[in-house]
């Protein structure tokens, strides 16, 4: 299998026995690690240096892990995929932490295995994100014209299924919950029950009926996600 890439991460982190156990992780997978404690030292690190990803706490000294991430949003001259950390897990810690510009939220505590795995997914998704052509696996999607070709044949998809795949797309390859994927597709309006398993029925006749094997795949219980095989 392809081996995972080496990201160059800023850990900006107060309890240093985390931020140790992080680094010490990390580094051992193969990334390369620059640490700070404050909130401060942590936005002029992610200001002046070029990181793939930065690992940020919601309880810093100095400067919380929130406005942290609002100045990096609001000064850094490129996107900076930011991974939130926190004991806290309410929702309206979560929409904060979103709402100032985080790509993703873990709550303490946390196995490294899974953290290490979203640091990937968050670099990765800004690697296509950078580009309107994703190729993923068969796929090739065109982000800018809305237009899905699978093993190059055009797959003619409506406005809801193409903002189903990208939500897939965007997260892969994580799942994406049932309840996630409908806010993102309606935000806070209610639907009804039925909707969204209509709209996903409907994408997979088109992207996976007319072929071999399907890519959108049920994780029962839990939500959906797409199903590549990755090359050797």
């Amino acid at each position: 299998m392809t081996q995972a890439p080496s990201l160059h991460i800023l850990i900006v982190e107060d309890q240093l026995s985390i931020a140790r156990n992080i680094a010490e992780f990390l580094e051992h997978k193969g990334h390369v690690m620059d640490f700070a404690e404050k909130g401060p030292q942590g936005l002029a690190l992610a200001l002046n240096n070029y990181y793939d990803l930065v690992i940020l706490d919601l309880n810093l000294p100095g400067m919380d892990g929130v406005e942290v991430c609002k100045h990096i949003r609001e000064k850094a001259d490129r996107h900076v995929p930011v991974l939130m950390l926190t004991a806290r897990d309410s929702i309206a810690d979560k929409v904060s932490g979103f709402h100032s510009g985080a790509d993703d939220y873990l709550t303490k505590p946390f196995s490294l295995e899974e953290l290490e795995v979203r640091c990937l997914a968050l670099s990765r998704r800004h690697r296509l994100n950078t580009h309107d052509v994703i190729e993923l696996g068969p796929l090739c999607i065109d982000r800018k014209r809305k237009t899905l070709s699978r093993d190059g044949q055009p797959v003619a998809l409506n406005s809801m299924g193409f903002r189903i795949l990208m939500v897939l797309v965007d997260a892969y390859p994580q799942v994406v919950s049932r309840s996630e994927l409908s806010h993102k597709l309606w935000g806070d309006e209610p639907t009804e029950s039925d909707a969204l398993r209509s709209h996903i029925y409907q994408l997979r006749n088109l992207m996976d009926k007319p072929f071999a094997r399907p890519v959108i795949k049920t994780v029962f219980g839990v939500g959906f996600t797409l199903d590549i095989e990755q090359s050797e």
